[in-house]
């Protein structure tokens, strides 16, 4: 079994990064083209932390390689692809570098969250036994916010409610709400800013 037997196809969204473009609508397009039999590249400035849950969920394992500072190599695998599961990991392997990501559930258990979100309830405002994860997500540059937010939501069960504040509307997300079911509502902020509460369904 080689590199050679399986079918690869690559995308490098360092160069969309460099500009400030939003790539995770390019990332998603790609994913959705993909055959089962297909291994996906990524090639990408840092590691893809949040995308590798949302990729999770439609039933891809990955591998991530830091081949440089700002040069990240991810691969992912569909479940359903045992001959490219076989070659991955035979590189892995062979490799010294590559951090498999374990097909673990533990983070999506519960609505946890990252050591900088604030899981909080909300006395009078929602119901006070629900939790709530409240990301800032102003200053972050593209696509940081909506992978964010994602794997919050990822992480959450079906009711549980995550805030976001973000330097604009995410109309990117939104469109991605939509496609998971989830309800939402915007509140536009005088300064331009927005928050966006959201209700995983």
């Amino acid at each position: 079994m080689s590199p050679s037997d399986v079918h690869i196809v690559e995308l490098d969204v360092r160069t969309h990064l460099s500009k400030k473009l939003e790539p995770f609508q390019l990332i998603m397009d790609t994913v959705k083209s993909l055959q089962h039999e297909d291994v996906f590249v990524l090639h990408a400035p840092f590691k893809p932390t949040p995308l590798l849950g949302i990729l999770k969920m439609k039933g891809y394992s990955s591998t991530s390689e830091r081949r440089s500072s700002d040069h990240w190599v991810t691969t992912f695998v569909h479940k359903k692809n045992k001959t490219g599961a076989k070659v991955i990991s035979a590189m892995v392997l062979s490799g010294s570098e590559v951090n498999s990501e374990p097909d673990s559930d533990e983070e999506s258990a519960s609505c946890k969250g990252h050591p900088e979100e604030q899981v909080v309830a909300i006395a009078n405002i929602e119901t006070p036994q629900a939790p709530k994860v409240i990301l800032d997500n102003r200053g972050l540059e593209p696509p940081q916010p909506m992978m964010r937010t994602l794997a919050a939501l990822e992480r959450c069960k079906p009711g549980e409610v995550v805030l976001i504040h973000n330097d604009r509307v995410p109309v990117f997300l939104i469109e991605e709400l939509n496609n998971l079911g989830c309800t939402y509502t915007v509140e536009d902020q005088a300064d331009g800013t927005a928050k966006v509460r959201i209700e995983k369904g």
